[in-house]
């Protein structure tokens, strides 16, 4: 690496919006600092092409804090990059090597279409969460918190499931395109908590027919979803969802 720092060789998904065809472009970014984040490169990268008054990479962002989820790319064919329990803001260039091609494409999945580039609609996600992620139930006003006694055990799962931030890495990582890691996880949340209960069924018959409604593929047990999720969400949710699901199945009010 010389005194201006590394250089890096990128082969980047350029895609115009619509139905157009897409490809991939290669491109020399010079002076990457070993300190950056990867999407600081990517700054790095339209820096030139924005002041020549050309279009620049189209990539998603927002807190780079690794806890919005917006930051979906898959780098050289990991969802996120190679770093686990990570997302590609928070994924330091000090992780490749001066000289490295770097393969950068958006999640592939047929309910991410891609709008430009680097970015999909990931809306299915959204309307998944509006067909039954919520407690819609009347619960009164507030209650002090220790009236309502939970358990730390089950606590502790409904919180590991709700650090969920829903980028569909999950989905970009599998196979089939499966987004039950996200949907279960989403489920478990309120599946461990009492205030969840009263909607359970309906919560869990209603967010599996959004998501099989989005055109997700299914699970097969592969694995990779929990492998590729920065938050580590684990694969046992699923478990506890498909058994919600079945129970849903034989009540009426589902």
């Amino acid at each position: 690496m010389s005194g201006g720092g590394m250089t890096v060789r990128l082969k980047v998904w350029r895609q115009g919006r619509g139905e157009s065809r897409g490809r991939l472009v290669e491109y020399g970014v010079e002076g990457v600092s070993p300190d950056m984040s990867f999407l600081e490169m990517l700054d790095l990268l339209n820096r030139s092409p924005t002041l020549e008054g050309k279009e620049p990479v189209a990539f998603d962002n927002d807190c780079r804090e690794g806890i919005c989820g917006t930051c979906c790319l898959v780098i050289n064919g990991q969802a996120h990059g190679k770093e686990k329990g990570t997302t590609v803001c928070q994924l330091h260039m000090r992780h490749f090597r001066d000289g490295e091609t770097i393969v950068i494409e958006p999640w592939r999945a047929k309910a991410f279409p891609v709008i430009k580039d680097l970015i999909v609609d990931r809306s299915a996600f959204d309307n998944i969460i509006l067909s039954g992620g919520f407690i819609s139930v009347s619960t009164g006003s507030a209650i002090d918190a220790n009236a309502l006694p939970i358990g730390k055990k089950e606590a502790d799962l409904s919180f590991d499931a709700a650090a969920c931030i829903g980028c569909g890495a999950c989905v970009a990582a599998c196979p089939n395109a499966s987004a039950m890691l996200f949907v279960s996880a989403k489920i478990s949340q309120f599946a461990h908590l009492p205030q969840g209960q009263p909607e359970r069924n309906r919560r869990a018959a209603r967010m599996v027919s959004a998501m099989d409604g989005a055109g997700f593929g299914s699970c097969t047990n592969i694995g990779e979803c929990e492998a590729a999720c920065p938050k580590e969400i684990s694969v046992k949710n699923i478990a506890l969802m498909n058994r919600d699901f079945l129970r849903a199945s034989f009540c009426a009010e589902a």
